[in-house]
């Protein structure tokens, strides 16, 4: 299976990250990405950038170096009534949201299946959540059969998060089992690098090896091709449709 973008990654403005900017659409080019979401952590995140980050990121071009530039943000999940960290003033200036749960962010410390199933069922139903960022945790785990649909039916797309083969690998059973629940049911899904370093844009080796070990179907994978990528952007995003984005059809 070949990746046509990577939707979830940091640059230095996340101050546990690497790479500018344009070192990661750099080497998205030089990997043949159609599109790149840069996502820098929410407020809530310690290191987050500073405040006018997320609205200021109007200004970068549509296009950089041949790649469709997605100006998004990991929100923070903050409780489990599904709150996040993603400020109203910021919201209309972002393409691509990211909800991710981080304990580091939690300000109930004392998660259970049923507190975090609600949570995520919550931020289902939020309209500006693109993607639902490494569910996998195991101290965070919820009911995927309750849950999973719910994500499909809202247009949330589950995270496979190639970091977690490297960063939290006790968390790699339970992703496996979300994918295998994910072919199953028919839930869309985006394998992504969650990249803090520019070398790490666009690869994907782990996710990709566990997809065709538990034969994951290609047309469930939205990255998968450039005409199901921009076809999840014209119905759930504004790049195609917002005037002022320059980019009312999508690039050949």
């Amino acid at each position: 299976m070949h990746l046509i973008a990577d939707t979830h990654t940091h640059t230095v403005a996340s101050t546990h990250a690497y790479s500018t900017l344009s070192e990661l659409v750099r080497a998205a080019a030089e990997r043949g990405l159609y599109a790149l979401a840069v996502t820098d952590h929410g407020g809530a995140m310690p290191g987050a950038p500073g405040p006018w980050y997320f609205q200021n990121l109007k200004i970068l071009p549509r296009r950089m170096e041949g790649v469709l530039v997605l100006r998004g943000e990991e929100t923070n999940v903050i409780d489990f009534d599904g709150n996040t960290d993603l400020a109203e003033e910021d919201a209309p200036s972002l393409d691509w949201i990211v909800a991710s749960i981080h304990d580091v962010t939690m300000t109930d410390k004392n998660p259970t299946v049923e507190k975090t199933t609600n949570a995520w069922l919550k931020i289902a139903r939020d309209p500006r959540v693109n993607v639902i960022g490494h569910s996998g945790f195991q101290e965070f785990r919820y009911d995927y059969e309750a849950v999973l649909p719910v994500f499909a039916e809202n247009g949330k797309l589950v995270e496979l998060n190639e970091s977690t083969f490297t960063g939290r690998r006790q968390s790699v059973a339970n992703c496996t089992a979300i994918m295998k629940l994910c072919k199953k049911l028919g839930v869309p899904v985006v394998v992504n690098s969650d990249a803090h370093f520019s070398a790490l844009v666009g690869r994907f080796p782990q996710s990709l090896r566990l997809l065709d070990e538990i034969g994951f179907p290609e047309e469930l994978v939205v990255n998968s091709s450039a005409e199901r990528f921009r076809a999840y952007l014209r119905r759930y995003t504004r790049v195609f449709s917002d005037p002022a984005s320059n980019e009312t059809e999508e690039p050949g």
